[in-house]
């Protein structure tokens, strides 16, 4: 019998690959969608990759119980996927925090009643070592929720800190992948994320300043493997996963590999960080930025490297077929 994988927030850029990834791998496929015109367009894109018979679509939103019980229904396994991402500092923290926090709890609750063998919840290295200062982080280390390290970043800290200590009494199985930076192409489909904006406005030149960024870097295609990979890992359940180049990736140089490669309208020129600074005051994406310009934090991938066998996707090659997609 088929095993079915109830995948959360499927229409977005990390869910899309995650489907994709299971239909190669003979599951069915269950994903929740906000609204009928993603779901669509999810369909569609993931039909070129399986059956259209073996993915199933539920509407269900992370602020509300309903359609949980019913998505999750027949499945094995869940990737808890959904979760906004954007470095703009909303108004309201509980813009990110609620949809974050509460969903996890929604999506956990649902899976503990279905009788969910394993969850796979999509963390972030957000909530392993934002407001640290430069150094070297792992699965044993967290963010400080209480610190000034941005919206998101608090988001994330709470919602995996809220698994883990929903799931200490149950039998279900629990496990993280903490993503650092995602780039690479999208399937297809219409995507709004963080990343792909950030690539779609260098290469459009729209990013006249290269801000003073570095990132733990992960293809988008190697995400979706490790989170199916971790849900029969033996010696995954229980464990945080770092999915992330080890050093750090310098936004400038992403810039001027683009550059090389014939993108004539990035920009190569690096914004000087007072200036991102002053323009936080007033523009509140910037102000995302701020805490994590100047930083340059390691990570401990050992454990993603050593249980999960990851082979990961050269940085470059994500970064030049991300843009090569988005130029279509």
């Amino acid at each position: 019998m088929t095993e079915r994988v109830l995948v959360t927030g499927i229409t977005g850029y990390i869910g899309q690959h995650c489907g994709a990834e299971l239909f190669r791998q003979g599951y069915e496929v269950v994903g929740t969608a906000r609204s009928e015109s993603k779901a669509e367009s999810t369909q569609s894109a993931l039909g070129e990759v399986g059956p259209a018979d073996k993915l199933t679509l539920v509407e269900a939103d992370l602020l509300s119980d309903d359609g949980w019980d019913e998505a999750v229904t027949g499945c094995t396994y869940v990737l808890h996927v959904a979760s906004p991402f954007v470095f703009a500092e909303p108004t309201d923290e509980n813009e990110l925090i609620a949809p974050a926090v509460e969903g996890t709890t929604r999506v956990i609750a649902a899976a503990q009643r279905a009788g969910v063998k394993r969850l796979v919840l999509t963390s972030s290295v957000a909530a392993v070592s934002a407001g640290k200062s430069s150094g070297r982080y792992g699965p044993e280390s967290w963010s400080d929720s209480d610190a000034k390290i941005g919206t998101y970043s608090k988001s994330k800290t709470l919602a995996e800190r809220a698994a883990w200590k929903l799931n200490e009494d149950n039998d279900m199985e629990l496990v993280a992948i903490n993503p650092g930076a995602v780039l690479g192409p999208s399937l297809g489909a219409a995507i709004d994320g963080q990343s792909v904006t950030m690539m779609s406005d260098m290469i459009a030149g729209k990013m006249p300043m290269v801000p003073d960024l570095a990132f733990g870097m992960v293809d988008v295609r190697d995400v979706a493997r490790l989170h199916v990979a971790s849900m029969t890992a033996d010696g995954a359940a229980g464990k945080r996963f770092i999915a992330a180049s080890t050093e750090p990736a310098e936004m400038i140089d992403l810039a001027k590999t683009l550059k090389d490669a014939g993108y004539d309208k990035v920009s190569i020129r690096k914004a000087p960080t007072i200036l991102m600074k002053l323009m936080g005051l007033f523009n509140s994406e910037v102000k995302g930025m701020v805490p994590s310009l100047g930083k340059r934090v390691s990570l401990d991938n050992s454990a993603t490297f050593d249980v999960l066998k990851w082979e990961p996707t050269p940085v470059e090659d994500s970064v030049l077929e991300m843009a090569a997609a988005l130029s279509k």
